[in-house]
């Protein structure tokens, strides 16, 4: 990229063609060097942040904005979350804080809390939802934010997640309890219309630079598979279900069968679903 001359500030840069096309081309040869999976939808919301608006109505970068949209690509590339480097989380209609120590909530879980808001909805009219492992309370807030009427709990039990949870879900009164997933909630047995979860499942196993810089406590599902607190956690869910209740919880692609087989267990009936691109993605038991 080109470096800014210090003390220079212009609407157009301190070189000619300097433009947030050029910055952003360069940032994508960048990123996808580095093995980023997304380096155009990257390097394009790097500079909407640096920006501050969408690139289509943004005057052309100072110096000051090329050297920090440089800079911030060159941390991404060293596979810093983005959201670590712009501060917030988009999930479904929400923007939240992405904070160091939470869990920082991926795409595909946005499928998993449409499903959930879709349960909740033909639940009737006052719906009660328990979002188990809740993290950030992304899910949580997001079935409030769009069932009117339902009651949510959402259940966390790291000390820093909680106290995110809580200043994130106040504006939408969704109730945060701090506590284990497998063993909170006891006044609510028998009672639930929808249980949903993005639990700990990954297995013991490599995983991408930037999910290894979410909390361990968040990640790692237990066992040699990752399925302990997954298959805990389905327990769980059959014990706080009223009858025809849902559960809806992602998992890892290679976890369906087991879970589904874990729910049949369990007295349920229940499929795998698949994310955007195709891979099984979230267990769906009744």
């Amino acid at each position: 990229m080109t470096p800014a001359v210090p003390g220079e500030e212009s609407s157009t840069g301190s070189f000619p063609g300097l433009t947030w096309r050029a910055l952003r081309l360069q940032a994508q040869s960048i990123l996808a060097e580095a093995g980023i999976e997304s380096p155009q939808a990257d390097a394009r919301w790097l500079a909407e942040h640096v920006a501050e608006t969408s690139l289509i109505t943004a005057p052309e970068p100072t110096d000051r904005q090329a050297k920090e949209y440089e800079n911030l690509v060159a941390k991404r590339a060293a596979r810093i979350p983005l959201q670590h480097l712009t501060g917030t989380m988009y999930f479904r209609n929400l923007v939240l804080p992405a904070e160091p120590g939470v869990f920082i909530v991926r795409p595909e879980t946005e499928l998993v809390a449409g499903k959930a808001i879709e349960a909740a909805t033909k639940a009737g009219p006052s719906p009660l939802v328990v979002d188990l492992c809740t993290g950030s309370g992304a899910i949580a807030i997001s079935i409030a934010d769009e069932v009117p009427g339902a009651r949510v709990v959402a259940v966390e039990l790291d000390d820093v997640a909680v106290e995110a949870a809580s200043r994130n879900a106040m504006p939408y009164g969704v109730e945060v309890r701090h506590g284990d997933a497998r063993t909170v909630c006891d006044d609510l047995l028998g009672q639930v219309d929808v249980v949903v979860s993005n639990p700990p499942y990954v297995p013991p196993s490599e995983v991408p630079p930037e999910v290894g810089q979410d909390p361990s406590r968040a990640l790692w599902g237990g066992g040699e598979d990752g399925l302990e607190i997954p298959r805990a956690l389905v327990a769980r869910a059959r014990q706080l279900l009223k009858p025809g209740g849902v559960l809806v919880m992602e998992h890892d692609e290679n976890q369906g069968e087991a879970l589904v087989e874990c729910a049949r267990e369990w007295g349920m009936t229940g499929r795998t679903e698949p994310d955007l691109a195709g891979r099984p993605r979230f267990l769906y038991a009744v």
